[in-house]
């Protein structure tokens, strides 16, 4: 990946979330000026992300797109700041010429909800030699939660990160840098959510780390009941625990401070090796 590795062998990875949008669900405008946007990257990386996973538009259930030059506006100086702090950034846009902008800034990885819609974006990944996550997303952020429908969530989100994967892999991008992610909330029921996240040892078993993207989206609140957004990190973290028992190399959180803890009792349990 452009020069460095990153691995889950010795501790679950964790990616800090840092939009700079006006409308993102958990966080939308608090970070929407540079300066701040910076700052808040980092601190997560004070804080010790592994990742700082920064974007430029919305994918929030309803949310209206951005064009390319208003996303480059938004996220160019973040990576670039945070690249140059030494933090590994990844860039979360669907767009390959922002991607391309962002890598030339020092991106390291291009975080795709669209799992390479973008004809350009997979030619870019593999020019760069950047890292790749491929999601699932039924639909677009507009329609993807009107009334999906699986007949198995599980093996269908399998099979498509497995296509999307051989894309990645026919257009020249090395099958290490590929990462896999079954966009928790994307086009997904609470129902199908909580198999997705049950079951996970199905996509984990397979040839790609997996991030795994629970944090405070709206099937914790489907769960318990109306919590503030804000309020959501603790249910967030029962997820991810259960996540990184079924195998999740990546959890990507809008807290790194209960992120971080959360992965490390997670990992200190599912990979002690048993004894007194």
């Amino acid at each position: 990946m452009r020069g460095r590795v990153l691995t889950n062998e010795q501790h679950t990875l964790v990616m800090g979330v840092v939009n700079t949008t006006p409308d993102s669900f958990s966080d939308g405008g608090r970070f929407l000026e540079p300066a701040v946007a910076i700052d808040r990257g980092l601190e997560m990386l004070g804080q010790g992300a592994d990742i700082i996973d920064v974007g430029g538009e919305s994918t929030r259930p309803g949310a209206m797109p951005v064009d390319a030059d208003e996303e480059k506006r938004r996220v160019l100086p973040v990576v670039s700041a945070l690249a140059s702090a030494g933090a590994v950034v990844s860039v979360d846009t669907s767009k390959a010429e922002v991607a391309a902008a962002a890598l030339d800034e020092g991106a390291d990885i291009v975080n795709d909800v669209t799992a390479l819609a973008d004809p350009e974006m997979a030619a870019v990944v593999a020019d760069s030699g950047a890292g790749l996550v491929l999601m699932h997303m039924l639909g677009t952020p507009r329609t993807m939660q009107r009334d999906p429908h699986y007949d198995d969530v599980v093996a269908e989100v399998a099979e498509y990160l497995t296509s999307r994967a051989q894309v990645a892999l026919g257009s020249g991008i090395d099958g290490e840098c590929i990462c896999v992610d079954p966009g928790i909330g994307f086009g997904k029921t609470l129902q199908h959510n909580l198999a997705l996240l049950r079951d996970l040892p199905v996509l984990t078993a397979g040839p790609y780390p997996v991030l795994v993207g629970a944090s405070r989206k709206s099937f914790l609140e489907h769960l318990l009941g109306p919590i503030p957004v804000e309020e959501r990190d603790t249910a967030s973290a029962a997820a991810h625990v259960l996540a990184i028992a079924g195998g999740a190399a990546i959890i990507r959180v809008h807290n790194v401070v209960t992120g971080l803890r959360t992965a490390r009792v997670a990992d200190a349990i599912v990979r002690s090796a048993g004894g007194d």
